[in-house]
């Protein structure tokens, strides 16, 4: 079974709320329309309701099945005020402050999970990542033992014989612009986590790098050995390896003259970037010539799941991408 159809077929078993910020676009409501015929989730739109509704309307969908929230006019909206309020004041939020921000939509949002109205958020349509993570990293914060926020790409790229069958796990291509090396081994250890939960991976993690196992010298490179060596001390049970140049790490043959001996080389599922313009740059590459499905990206070590979307996403995108938050609330990740 092809793994979106697996985390479509979890999504119905246990059905989750998930809000949609941006509720008044039109990509926005024409995934509404299908995560509702498909049964995938229940959705809550934020947005006037006149304008939700006339632009569902116009564009011929059936919405009928989804709640709306103007943050405008929500009966939520004053307790928001005063929980967010309560959240913030050490860092000098007044609750006049409070009662305007939480009628920013991505705020209200923000709040509808955090108060457990809603499993799980996603927007991103019409903002950037930095507007989805503040709210987020105020409010919801991290998860227990996370330090960090970063972002993935499900990568699936067909008649390809790399990672398993074609699937992979690219990260962090949407967060953090130059991780530490401790920032990127705590990616590389979530990431992996996330492969074995959401995608049921054994995962094979390779630290990417321009290098392979020192053949080059260097600043960069040595980010990557040491974030390499933190994340394989952290975590023994886990088969991370590096640093790898791409080659290396997903091409058998490269990897036996290269890295012989390695448990990742030839074999890695999980493909981790040393910085944001690699990651990011490296999944487009891979979608457009390779005419991969790249889906995300999806976001890891929120207490809740919050998902980003990409501004040049299709109302497919944003279906996938709701199935993937409704089964992140069911496994808790």
């Amino acid at each position: 079974m092809e793994l979106m159809e697996s985390i479509w077929k979890m999504a119905k078993n246990d059905k989750k709320k998930i809000v949609l910020a941006e509720g008044e676009e039109k990509r926005n409501l024409q995934a509404c329309d299908k995560i509702l015929k498909n049964g995938l989730a229940n959705i809550v739109l934020v947005g006037s309701e006149e304008k939700v509704r006339e632009n569902a309307k116009n564009l011929g969908l059936d919405i009928s099945g989804a709640e709306i929230l103007d943050p405008n006019t929500s009966d939520f909206t004053e307790g928001y005020a005063k929980e967010f309020y309560e959240l913030r004041k050490k860092k000098g939020m007044t609750l006049e402050k409070a009662e305007k921000m939480v009628r920013d939509p991505l705020y209200f949002a923000t709040m509808a999970i955090k108060t457990g109205y809603v499993d799980g958020m996603v927007s991103g349509a019409i903002h950037t990542t930095g507007d989805l993570l503040r709210p987020g990293l105020q409010i919801v914060k991290t998860a227990p033992g996370v330090k960090i926020v970063s972002g993935f790409f499900v990568m699936m790229v067909p008649d390809c014989k790399y990672g398993e069958s074609g699937l992979l796990l690219f990260a962090d291509c949407a967060v953090n612009p130059n991780p530490t090396a401790e920032e990127l081994a705590a990616i590389a250890i979530t990431t992996a986590e996330t492969a074995k939960k959401l995608c049921n991976l054994d995962p094979k993690v390779a630290m990417l790098s321009f290098s392979t196992m020192g053949s080059a010298k260097g600043e960069l490179v040595e980010k990557v050995q040491k974030a390499t060596a933190i994340a394989k001390e952290m975590r023994t049970d886990l088969d991370i390896d590096g640093e790898l140049q791409l080659d290396a790490a997903i091409e058998e043959e490269v990897a036996q003259l290269k890295a012989p001996g390695s448990p990742v080389a030839g074999k890695a599922n999980v493909l981790v970037f040393p910085d944001l313009q690699t990651g990011n740059i490296g999944y487009k590459l891979v979608q457009r010539f390779a005419k991969a499905k790249a889906i995300g990206p999806i976001c890891q070590g929120f207490a809740k799941p919050i998902n980003d979307l990409s501004r040049g996403c299709s109302s497919d995108d944003i279906v996938n991408v709701v199935a993937m938050t409704a089964v992140q609330a069911q496994k808790g990740i």
